[in-house]
């Protein structure tokens, strides 16, 4: 070796001596073990000879001489050559041997990509875990299509342990105030997908798509924003179509929904009848003035399809409700769960009874006081009133099977 190559080593390689291409082959020392490996590559493909330079990190231990390379030199500068060597010399003064350690470290990195799962991994191993106890496929494909257009694209591929509050509300304030409901069940979508992954021990800590006691001090609540939304009653021309997706949901509770909108009655008025209510031969169902909101007896004609339900409830008949809990009627929250559960958060129970409303009044020919009479308003006309004494239960038993059949009617164009 040259006196100004022995000069280079007492002072430490430059940046410019190691992008010189001038070098000859050998290993140059930066010191304390760091040195720069230069080769030469011959190749007929090649028009000149190739020179390869690159770090490496030389040391001793029991005896045994051991070379680690930390890279080319036009990947890795030498600050950052320098940087590893002092972190290999700290090792090697602690009794670590840099290249066990290295080996460690790479095997444990690689389980953890092994352990590794995406959000969209979850919700996808989510979604096929669940899809059993879902019937209506429907409500796969809603699940699939609101992560893949809110979720996936800001947070679907990354490592679901990583994902905070901030990536959360990155996803829900865009459409929190002007689709709140639907922003509502991406917000539950998540917090089903981030439980699962925590049970899974994919990720740890509190759950940071939860609502209470979090989010809610981030966000609006959402009966502020969606008293604004007048989504409460569904469409008279979407009627099919939810009955139809009903029909699919098991339970006692999706039976009194149905029942609670063929009839057109109240919440109360449905899950507190009883059988002695029920007339099966004149088909009718007279629910006393006690439970009645005006105070009045109000007899109900049943179509064809209520009955039906009906004679289904009587065949697991188990105490005096028509449709029982355990020792009595069905909860308020009961049928509010069903429509919850078919992600119809947006409409409610009551709002059936504008549905049926909206219908007769623009698709039949039903005067107002036989519609007002089905609903059990009270009239205030004295000329309708009137009409209280007859009942009028033959054009109600008219309108309420026209209401089934309706119903029962698919619409052109809709699902």
């Amino acid at each position: 070796m040259s006196e100004t190559q022995k000069k280079k080593q007492k002072i430490g390689l430059t940046v410019k001596f190691v992008e010189s291409n001038k070098r000859e082959p050998g290993y140059y020392a930066d010191g304390k073990n760091l040195y720069l490996r230069v080769t030469r590559t011959t190749s007929k493909r090649l028009p000149e000879t190739h020179i390869n330079k690159a770090w490496v990190f030389i040391y001793k231990k029991d005896g045994k001489r051991t070379e680690i390379g930390l890279g080319s030199f036009d990947v890795v500068s030498l600050d950052k050559a320098r940087e590893e060597r002092d972190k290999y010399n700290k090792q090697l003064k602690a009794g670590i041997d840099p290249l066990d350690e290295k080996q460690r470290q790479a095997n444990e990195d690689k389980a953890q990509r092994a352990k590794m799962m995406t959000f969209q991994q979850c919700a996808d191993a989510y979604i096929s875990a669940h899809r059993a106890g879902w019937k209506n496929p429907k409500h796969i494909q809603q699940w699939q299509n609101t992560l893949a257009q809110y979720v996936y694209p800001v947070f679907g591929g990354l490592d679901v342990k990583f994902i905070d509050t901030g990536l959360i509300t990155k996803c829900l304030e865009p459409i929190w105030l002007n689709k709140n409901e639907t922003a509502g069940r991406v917000r539950g979508r998540i917090e089903c997908v981030l439980d699962w992954a925590t049970a899974h021990k994919y990720r740890v800590g509190e759950n940071p798509a939860r609502w209470k006691g979090h989010l809610d001090k981030l966000l609006a609540k959402p009966s502020k924003v969606q008293k604004t939304e007048h989504h409460s009653a569904l469409p008279y021309s979407e009627i099919n179509g939810f009955i139809d997706r009903l029909r699919q949901q098991d339970g006692i509770a999706a039976k009194c929904l149905e029942f609670t909108i063929l009839t057109a009655a109240r919440t109360g008025e449905t899950i507190g009848a009883t059988w002695d209510e029920i007339d099966l031969d004149a088909k009718t169902w007279t629910i006393p003035a006690v439970r009645m909101k005006a105070e009045r007896e109000h007899s109900i004609p049943l179509s064809s399809n209520a009955m039906s339900i009906i004679n289904d409830m009587a065949a697991i008949r188990t105490n005096d409700y028509v449709f029982p809990s355990t020792k009595k009627g069905l909860s308020n929250m009961a049928m509010l769960a069903v429509l919850k559960r078919m992600d119809r958060a947006d409409i409610t129970v009551h709002g059936f009874r504008s549905t049926f409303r909206d219908w007769s009044a623009e698709e039949t020919n039903y005067p107002n006081h036989v519609l007002e009479m089905a609903l059990a308003h009270a009239i205030k006309n004295d000329s309708e009133e009137a009409y209280r004494r007859g009942d009028l239960m033959k054009k109600r038993c008219l309108l309420m099977e026209d209401w089934a059949m309706y119903c029962n009617t698919p619409r052109l164009g809709t699902d």
